[in-house]
């Protein structure tokens, strides 16, 4: 038998042959033991420490978590909910081949839109590899879009598209109309619309683009060098300041200061190479090109080192 002797507040278990022992706890079989005389002392210890298990049906993955996936403050309930997997025995199914248990209460019809939305907008982003801020950002912009319920009539996937335009040049990394709808299933138009009545739902306003915005990413995927991208810096900022480009977008003045630059350069890109990457088309190049081409001389910095001169450059 087990010896208590009461301290000041709370008992203390020890063993009535060998009070002085320190006893050992087994977890395994949840019992104290007497180190000197093997006597078991108490049993049914509780263990107040962590339990590290793998609750997934899956064995090859390490998943030693004991709680659930993280609270989802997205979602109208706090994401408590449970969600029954698909089942594979026949205790899951009735005498009529029927599930037996099934998800249609469990979740409510605005939170799995908004689910759904969710990883559609996830899917975007990993296409284009935009970062982590970027999505809970376009998650939060479809949210008070979606519970506003001012863009009614229009599909998720496109105000998903939208909000994901929006974010993306709200944290500084615009993406180009083209960019967007190349990883959606919304065209060019649809996307434009929502954009705009989502601004005006949410009162809300981006930053102006500018060519900068785009030179970096665009010179990077020809594979041009640093000097050519800052070249092409210039002559956009350039072109700007000198009013020479009235009325065009700056994609296509990056575009045609690009085509500038490393024509000037040993590497040489052609519009359709330039074009591919910006998401312009040709005629759009040669037109820009043809608004800055006559103040070539004035555009480029002053240290570049030119491989072709400027009264050799192409006159389209």
């Amino acid at each position: 038998m087990a010896s208590t002797s009461r301290g000041d507040s709370f008992p203390k278990v020890q063993c009535p042959n060998h009070p002085d022992a320190i006893l050992v706890e087994d977890y395994r079989a949840g019992d104290m033991i007497c180190p000197d005389c093997g006597l078991v002392v108490g049993d049914r210890v509780i263990d107040v420490g962590s339990e590290w298990r793998t609750f997934t049906n899956e064995k090859a993955t390490n998943d030693p978590s004991r709680v659930g996936d993280a609270q989802n403050p997205l979602l109208n309930g706090g994401d408590l909910t449970t969600t029954i997997s698909k089942g594979t025995g026949a205790a899951s199914f009735d005498e009529f081949g029927n599930s037996k248990y099934q998800n249609r209460r469990t979740m409510s019809s605005a939170d799995r839109a908004m689910l759904n939305a969710f990883k559609e907008i996830t899917t975007m982003a990993d296409r284009i590899n935009l970062p982590r801020n970027i999505i809970d950002r376009t998650n939060n912009l479809f949210k008070q879009v979606y519970e506003q319920k001012s863009l009614k009539g229009r599909s998720n996937d496109a105000i998903a598209s939208a909000c994901l335009y929006i974010a993306c040049r709200q944290e500084g990394v615009p993406r180009t109309f083209k960019e967007i709808c190349a990883v959606s299933r919304i065209s060019k138009k649809e996307i434009g619309r929502c954009f705009k009545l989502i601004l005006k739902a949410l009162e809300t306003s981006v930053d102006l683009i500018t060519t900068g915005d785009f030179m970096s990413r665009f010179c990077s995927n020809l594979g041009l060098p640093k000097q050519v991208q800052m070249a092409a810096t210039y002559i956009a900022r350039k072109a700007v300041e000198l009013d020479l480009v009235p009325g065009r977008s700056p994609i296509s003045v990056a575009a045609a200061a690009i085509y500038m630059a490393s024509q000037a350069s040993a590497e040489k890109k052609t519009q359709k190479e330039i074009g591919d990457i910006a998401g312009v088309a040709d005629v759009t190049i040669r037109q820009s090109y043809r608004l800055i081409y006559p103040r070539a001389a004035n555009l480029f910095p002053p240290d570049f080192k030119f491989d072709t001169p400027v009264d050799k450059l192409p006159q389209l």
